[in-house]
């Protein structure tokens, strides 16, 4: 009889785009095979819990569908018909048609895509250092963050806050637009902490009733675009009722009295009008925040995905100023730790070749440069070859019917390196197989936390499959692209990034395999002043001087709001289009990840979308029933789920399915827009008009 597998742990970190960015142990059978994932509980922030999709990784990791070997087209672009090759002859005809194209056009015609498929430093940025020593077009980032951290920044002028561990000893915590439990479940974890040991209350403001606020004492259920109102009528009661700090307002504040008198006319009943919140539950909640000094507001990035987003996560972080929150430990505002760790990727990106003369093309609007769209080329050639790592845009960007229509253009030559056959790799005429974290050395932060850490390789990849380093270096030694970066190993690259950013060393990083690098209290909290030039926390921003990377102002931002307001920008319901859409995270997806493992599948059941039941029967829909949501962009089959968890006019569509999941072929982002946000551009994805179709095709059993 054999003897079971010996089980050895080793740590490593999850690299997908979270900001919990946890630390594991990950069981290890043999040099090839992973069994169950835990969380470290060595790891202060991780405390040893992690989300159950990481957990049962070894789906993923082990799928008999992975990639493992280059592919060239021989089909139709998109039905994904391939024959197998081999690396040389993949890498020598992406080198030829790189440079033919180049030729042809210049070097701006050949583009590097990419996103947060994996978080780590070393293999999700390095794909820059190729286009700056070719000159290639860049990539303007805008799927995620922009409207999130130019909004909190606006106020603080950093993009840094309170220990996130201090939820833990906070008397409330108010979770502000994020589903915590599917997206960031170590948020939940210090929450709940600080109720069991202090009484603490846990606030959820959000637009449905989702998994987070079914764990809150207090919800706050609002319609989307509309937390700025909130926020403005929360303030107005905490300066009417003598709540407001005004000791600190005038020591650590640009202009309180501006403020308190801009708010005069935006108290409860004006923010019900807008919010859908009874005025009674705003007034409980401004005194529930005024009254408890300690609370601390975890705001999330789904509120800020509207078109007014920027002005609705500042106008969120005003209350903790307005009440001085942030002079107590577990008290303030905090949305990401990205400014603490003043990295130096001089060397992973190649920033000695930058070129700031090449244009940037906006990620969000890839649809419209493939298709030609001379605004969105920025006046520069067309775009005729791509290469994309760590993204999936023809599932995960705006415009689907647009992105379709680009990828399947013939001219265009599209690389994709990719651990799975995605609906952008089946666009694809050359698939080359990617590794997975485990199977290579990286190095990563933490948006959520503070600590720095590092993602060791502990099993071989399975065939082919070679990382996004690799890919790299071999491409540039073929397309003639020189930078010493080519010539190193992760490792070594790892190493000299950690000492440029005066971080030590990887020998030290790897004996510790984390390090806490939270600052001191006093700066974490900005009892030394707000990182502004005059040390104080701004109520009126200045929009256009907001740090913003590689970005110039974008978006109507000349008609932003003076002060924290509520901006009616958003792409609200009409009578052609009654209701307004969400598409929020699936709590067993990330994105288009984890869409190919059974379990994430089995759980998620089928593409829906949350209607409430007096909508329903409105419509004659019952439950269980495919119904159809269209607007001018396209149209999107899903199943109804009734739920009284959401507001009438309001749909929530979660997870990002596999177009195939759908009858028709279509994915939720085909309804989503790619105009350019304010002030610095960004993709309102939870921000969409629809209307229910009269009509629904007939699905089959087989298109089920």
């Amino acid at each position: 009889m054999n003897a079971p597998p010996r089980l050895s742990r080793r740590r490593s970190v999850c690299p997908h785009d979270c900001p919990s960015t946890c630390s594991l142990e990950v069981e290890v059978l043999d040099a090839h095979t992973i069994g169950r994932v835990h969380g470290d509980p060595r790891q202060s922030y991780t405390a040893g819990v992690i989300c159950a999709k990481v957990a049962r990784y070894a789906e993923r990791i082990h799928h008999p569908d992975r990639l493992t070997h280059p592919l060239i087209r021989t089909g139709a672009k998109g039905d994904g018909a391939f024959r197998r090759a081999t690396w040389d002859e993949a890498l020598e005809l992406v080198a030829q048609r790189f440079l033919a194209a180049e030729a042809a056009h210049g070097p701006q015609t050949v583009w590097p895509y990419y996103y947060a498929g994996t978080m780590g430093l070393v293999m999700r940025d390095g794909i820059h250092r190729l286009r700056h020593a070719k000159r290639y077009s860049g990539m303007f980032s805008t799927f995620c963050t922009n409207m999130a951290w130019t909004g909190f920044i606006a106020g603080t002028g950093r993009l840094a806050g309170p220990d996130p561990r201090e939820m833990a000893k906070a008397d409330c915590v108010v979770i502000w637009g994020t589903n915590a439990v599917h997206t960031q479940v170590n948020v939940m974890t210090h929450a709940i902490r600080a109720r069991k040991e202090r009484g603490a209350k846990i606030v959820v403001v959000d637009v449905y009733d989702n998994a987070t606020m079914k764990q809150a004492d207090v919800k706050l259920l609002l319609r989307p675009g509309t937390d700025g109102a909130l926020a403005c009528a929360v303030m107005h009661v905490l300066f009417r009722d003598g709540l407001a700090d005004w000791d600190y307002l005038r020591r650590y504040t640009d202009c309180p009295d501006d403020l308190a008198a801009h708010l005069e006319t935006r108290g409860p009943a004006w923010g019900e009008a807008i919010t859908g919140i009874p005025a009674a539950e705003i007034e409980a909640f401004a005194r529930l925040v005024g009254e408890t000094k300690r609370t601390y507001f975890r705001l999330g990035y789904g509120f800020t995905r509207q078109r007014n987003g920027a002005v609705n996560m500042h106008a969120a972080s005003c209350i903790a100023a307005v009440t001085g929150a942030w002079q107590l430990e577990g008290g303030g505002a905090f949305h990401n730790n990205g400014a603490i760790y003043h990295w130096d990727k001089s060397l992973i990106e190649g920033h000695d070749l930058r070129d700031p003369s090449v244009r940037m093309l906006d990620q969000s609007q890839i649809g419209r440069v493939l298709t030609g769209d001379a605004q969105a080329l920025r006046g520069g050639p067309p775009v005729t070859a791509l290469f994309i790592q760590n993204s999936n845009p023809v599932s995960v960007a705006p415009e689907q019917t647009l992105v379709e229509r680009g990828f399947a253009r013939e001219d265009l030559f599209t690389v994709v390196h990719e651990q799975f056959l995605t609906e952008t790799a089946a666009y694809a005429d050359v698939v080359l197989p990617a590794t997975m974290f485990l199977e290579h050395d990286d190095l990563y932060q933490g948006g959520g936390h503070q600590h720095i850490q590092l993602g060791p390789k502990i099993v071989e990849a399975p065939g082919e499959c070679r990382s996004n380093h690799e890919v790299i270096c071999a491409l540039a030694e073929r397309l003639g692209a020189a930078h010493r970066g080519f010539a190193m190993s992760p490792r070594e690259i790892i190493d000299e990034t950690l000492s440029s950013s005066g971080w030590g060393s990887l020998e030290a990083l790897e004996e510790a395999a984390f390090r806490d690098v939270q600052p001191p209290f006093e700066a974490a909290h900005y009892l030394d002043g707000f990182a502004w030039p005059d040390g104080k926390f701004r109520f009126r921003p200045d929009w256009t001087r907001v740090p913003a990377p590689n970005a110039g102002a974008m978006g109507p931002w000349q008609l932003m709001p003076a002060l924290p307001d509520h901006w009616a920008v958003t792409e609200e319901a009409t009578e052609e289009y009654p209701f307004r859409l969400a598409t929020s995270p699936a709590r067993n997806f990330l994105n288009s990840t984890f869409t190919e493992t059974p379990t994430s599948k089995a759980k998620e059941e089928r593409p829906s979308v949350m209607i409430h039941p007096a909508d329903a029967a409105a419509y004659g829909i019952a439950e269980g029933a495919w119904v159809a949501l269209e607007n001018a962009r396209g149209r999107v089959l899903v199943v109804a789920r009734l739920f009284e968890g959401v507001r009438r006019g309001v749909l929530i569509a979660e997870g990002i399915w596999p177009n195939a999941a759908h009858p028709d072929g279509r994915g939720i982002n085909t309804l989503s827009g790619a105009d350019q946000v304010a002030p610095y551009g960004g993709a309102a994805f939870h921000d969409i008009r629809v209307r229910i179709a009269p009509k629904v095709p007939k699905v089959s059993k087989e298109q089920v």
